[in-house]
């Protein structure tokens, strides 16, 4: 899938101008791109119109218009884009309660997902197990963090199966944590569109 370039990235006067319509459509459009997997976990399978609203956000909110600030927003947002082969999702830790936590047991509750990025995280198409391979450096051992960046490498037998209709689910095997969701139809279609052009 093609990335970001700085020439698609538009002013904040202009951006203001078709920000209502573009925030529109990618509301919508991420609606079919979301997952819940079980009442704490909630997937976002990124593509390049959910990461182009997603730099003109960032843009529009810090108010950078320097284009080498421009560039990094940019670079570092391209990294969410999948690449051939692949499908990328923002991850997010939902803890609905957190409002009337403390600070502390908000640390306690969400640390309880420790360990999710090694190997507690899968799609599942047919007989194939993808795990996910989350990006580093947003966790420590001491402090766990809410949302998490990661990829599913598809080999050509499993998208295989994914084009002629094989079942496809997440699934999160975590000792603190076991769910799973099957992917709606509108998910899949979405995916398969992703794995075709990237």
């Amino acid at each position: 899938m093609e990335k970001i370039r700085p020439a698609e990235i538009k002013n904040l006067v202009e951006y203001e101008k078709v920000r209502d319509e573009m925030r529109r459509r990618v509301i919508e459009l991420k609606q079919q791109r979301r997952v819940s997997v079980g009442p704490n976990l909630t997937l976002l399978f990124e593509n390049r119109d959910t990461v182009l609203f997603q730099i003109h956000e960032m843009t529009r909110t810090e108010r950078i218009v320097a284009d080498d600030k421009i560039k990094e927003e940019i670079d570092a947002y391209n990294a969410l884009i999948p690449d051939a082969g692949e499908l990328s999702a923002t991850l997010f830790i939902e803890i609905p309660e957190l409002i009337h936590m403390s600070q502390e047991d908000v640390h306690r509750t969400v640390n309880r997902f420790q360990g999710l990025e090694q190997g507690a995280v899968s799609l599942r198409i047919g007989p194939h197990v993808l795990a996910a391979r989350f990006e580093e450096g947003h966790s420590s051992e001491e402090k766990m963090a809410a949302v998490h960046y990661l990829r599913f490498a598809v080999p050509a037998e499993a998208l295989a199966l994914f084009e002629a209709g094989a079942a496809a689910r997440l699934v999160v095997d975590h000792p603190n944590y076991q769910a799973e969701a099957a992917l709606p139809a509108g998910v899949i279609a979405e995916l398969l569109r992703d794995l075709q052009t990237a």
